[in-house]
């Protein structure tokens, strides 16, 4: 690898112990242009999504507000990333400061790799928050009510940065530690297979890993219950489009960060698992594959609601009780392969089926023979 390498010093700062700047070896992948216009994108996207989820705060009902309040908090933490982040980036491409200068004592690069590692786990542990709060909604909607009120909601986004935070803190305490990275922008915790540093590599892959396998368990737990009920042949069933717009949201939400997350995550996994050196390359191009999903986050609420689809297919009868009931062949095949596939669990009245009656109709029974 062609890198220039200051001789060391006895001195010579933990941060800097691996990789010692200046460097001579750049990427495509981690060049200025790259920095700059994934920063402008998520930001501005992230903006859009916040005033978005202000005007639909003010005028939603009461029982979309925690979900609200999650998403709330899945695009800040996506803009205080991009902020943090991004900003040293690229003020390091613009001006080509000198770390050992500047941070001497490795303050500054400490602080990049626990944003990095903060600002990375957040957005997965939310959404496994955000599935478990939609599971309670959808399958004990009477439970949610009196446990989730908002404040219980806000106090569970509090708790969820907490706990990233707590992890980003480990290397600090001598569970890993952070160092410069190549080439020579950002700083992130050393990604090897000896000791503590093989520990906290794991601690950060399989918590990211975990979060995304509970998001997928539960969001398929509360699609299988949602198809259920809005299949159902109950004429009064209240409406349930909102719940539908959330669980649409949030399974993209899902997809997008196991897309853009899962390439990085195994890449650590393995890399400190076999033993093998660490391939700076395909560890800039799996980065950015993560920054991706900072991106296209605040999308997914911004372009999928009802009120877009409105105006998209303004034609449709979007007064009906239930978007399943826009289209009755749609529905009436999904009640079948429900009732196929889950009969066993249903009861007799949710399928349309008659129960067996010993009773016999009256049409069927005999007049009494006269009395003599």
């Amino acid at each position: 690898m062609n890198v220039s390498v200051v001789p060391f010093a006895n001195n010579t700062p933990l941060c800097y112990s691996i990789n010692n700047p200046p460097f001579k070896i750049k990427y495509t992948v981690a060049s200025a242009y790259f920095s700059s216009i994934f920063t402008a994108l998520g930001l501005t996207s992230n903006l859009i999504a916040f005033v978005v989820l202000i005007k639909s705060f003010q005028r939603t009902h009461s029982r979309s507000r925690s979900f609200l309040i999650f998403l709330g908090g899945l695009v800040v933490t996506d803009f205080m990333g991009l902020l943090v982040t991004g900003s040293i980036v690229i003020s390091f491409h613009v001006t080509h400061f000198n770390w050992r200068r500047l941070d001497p004592n490795c303050h500054f690069c400490n602080f990049m790799g626990m944003s990095m590692v903060f600002y990375g786990l957040c957005p997965l542990m939310l959404g496994a928050a955000m599935a478990m709060e939609r599971f309670i909604g959808i399958n004990c909607p009477f439970a949610r009510f009196t446990s989730m009120p908002k404040s219980r909601t806000v106090s569970m986004v509090l708790m969820v940065w907490l706990i990233a935070g707590c992890i980003a803190l480990l290397p600090l305490t001598g569970i890993g530690s952070y160092h410069m990275q190549i080439p020579g922008s950002w700083c992130f915790f050393n990604i090897g297979s000896e000791g503590n540093n093989l520990a906290f590599s794991l601690l950060f892959s399989l918590v990211g890993l975990m979060s995304i396998a509970v998001s997928f368990l539960l969001n398929t737990v509360s699609v299988v219950t949602l198809i259920r009920v809005c299949c159902g042949q109950d004429s009064t069933q209240r409406r349930r489009d909102h719940e539908i717009e959330m669980m649409v949201q949030l399974i993209l939400i899902m997809v997008i960060a196991s897309i853009c997350w899962c390439p990085l995550l195994v890449f650590i996994a393995q890399t400190v698992l076999s033993g093998e050196g660490l391939k700076i390359k395909y560890l800039l191009l799996w980065l950015r594959f993560a920054t991706w999903n900072q991106i296209l986050d605040p999308w997914v609420y911004i372009l999928f609601r009802r009120a877009v689809f409105k105006r998209i297919y303004p034609r449709l009868n979007w007064s009906r009780g239930s978007i399943m009931t826009l289209y009755p062949s749609v529905r009436d095949t999904v009640r079948r392969f429900t009732r196929s596939s889950l009969g066993s669990t249903l009861d007799p009245d949710e399928t349309g089926e008659p129960r067996n009656s010993n009773v016999t109709p009256p049409s069927s029974l005999k007049p009494p023979a006269p009395s003599p």
